[in-house]
């Protein structure tokens, strides 16, 4: 059966500590994994800007010896002259592996529903798993010690609830144990899904960890391991909300004064995009305690680790 990653869900709790510790591995020793997608083609579809996305993927595919082929949407068929499905179908008999950087989620769903290959979700307005992955990957080798545990770890977000990272921020750390918090303010347009906080709630409950959503930032930040936060003006976001966003927002900026409320150890993350002086100041983003471009760095190792076992690989040393 093809197996694709569009959220994190589509992995079990185990499955995603399995993809963390072959990510270590990979990036312990990348020269024993050099020929390991020898003759293999992912092809790299974008409705969206990118750096890190495509980078990433790209670079890991030429590093393990395969290829990767960067499709932009602006100049394809797909969706308009041409349904998604039949751009599935058809790409399936070129390509090993797909992965999507879309708006829609239900266009990812579909378009792997048609797939005969594995699709992985490089970001949707829904969902960010490759994101994420590489986020536990750095949380583990800054925080989890020597066993690098992610039991017992709390991780606060502070921003935007109704967003992709969050969602699948949500999703991986109650997998794998972690506590997490999340400081948005009121209202469906800015809090998580109903549905990401059900799942995420019964995961929570499965692994025995807390998932707390609330208006507050310094109860959210109060003893945490992590401070995550995210862009105010996500892709998909209108310009013309951005002025009313930025007010929402201010008070949930990650500021010194903020970060005194967490562990003193803390670290700060962001996925990137970064705007300083919005959703965080100066002083956080290049300070001691940030780690973004650790973050950053990851998503290479993340990502072959990803495509290697939805391609049934990663014993494929070479």
């Amino acid at each position: 059966m093809v197996r694709h990653l569009l959220t994190l869900n589509d992995l079990t709790d185990k499955e995603l500590l399995e993809i963390l510790d072959f990510a270590d591995e990979i990036k312990g020793n990348p020269k024993q994994y050099a020929t390991a997608m020898k003759d293999q083609t992912l092809l790299m579809i974008f409705a969206k800007p990118s750096l890190r996305t495509r980078l990433s993927f790209e670079v890991g595919m030429t590093q393990m010896d395969g290829h990767g082929i960067y499709y932009d949407l602006s100049n394809s068929p797909m969706g308009k002259k041409e349904s998604i499905a039949d751009t599935a179908r058809t790409a399936a008999r070129y390509v090993d592996i797909v992965m999507a950087r879309l708006f829609g989620h239900e266009d990812i769903e579909e378009y792997a529903k048609y797939s005969k290959v594995p699709v992985i979700n490089a970001l949707t307005n829904f969902a960010h798993p490759c994101q994420i992955i590489a986020d536990l990957q750095t949380i583990r080798e800054k925080k989890g010690g020597k066993q690098k545990k992610l039991k017992g770890i709390k991780l606060a977000y502070c921003g935007d609830g109704n967003n992709n990272v969050t969602h699948s921020l949500i999703e991986g750390c109650t997998k794998v144990g972690m506590d997490i918090s999340v400081a948005c303010p009121k209202g469906t347009e800015f809090e998580p899904q109903a549905k990401v906080i059900e799942i995420g709630g019964k995961s929570a409950e499965r692994n025995k960890c807390k998932l707390v959503i609330t208006n507050e930032p310094h109860e959210a930040v109060k003893d945490a391991d992590v401070i995550y936060t995210d862009s105010w003006m996500s892709y998909h976001v209108p310009k013309e909300k951005e002025a009313g966003r930025m007010t929402m927002f201010k008070s949930y900026q990650v500021n010194s004064e903020l970060m005194k409320h967490a562990k003193k150890d803390a670290i700060f993350m962001n996925c990137l995009p970064a705007m300083r002086g919005y959703e965080q100041t100066v002083d956080v983003i290049d300070g001691p305690q940030s780690v973004v471009f650790d973050q950053a760095e990851n998503r290479l190792h993340a990502q072959k680790a990803i495509m290697l076992f939805l391609l049934g690989r990663m014993g494929a040393k070479g």
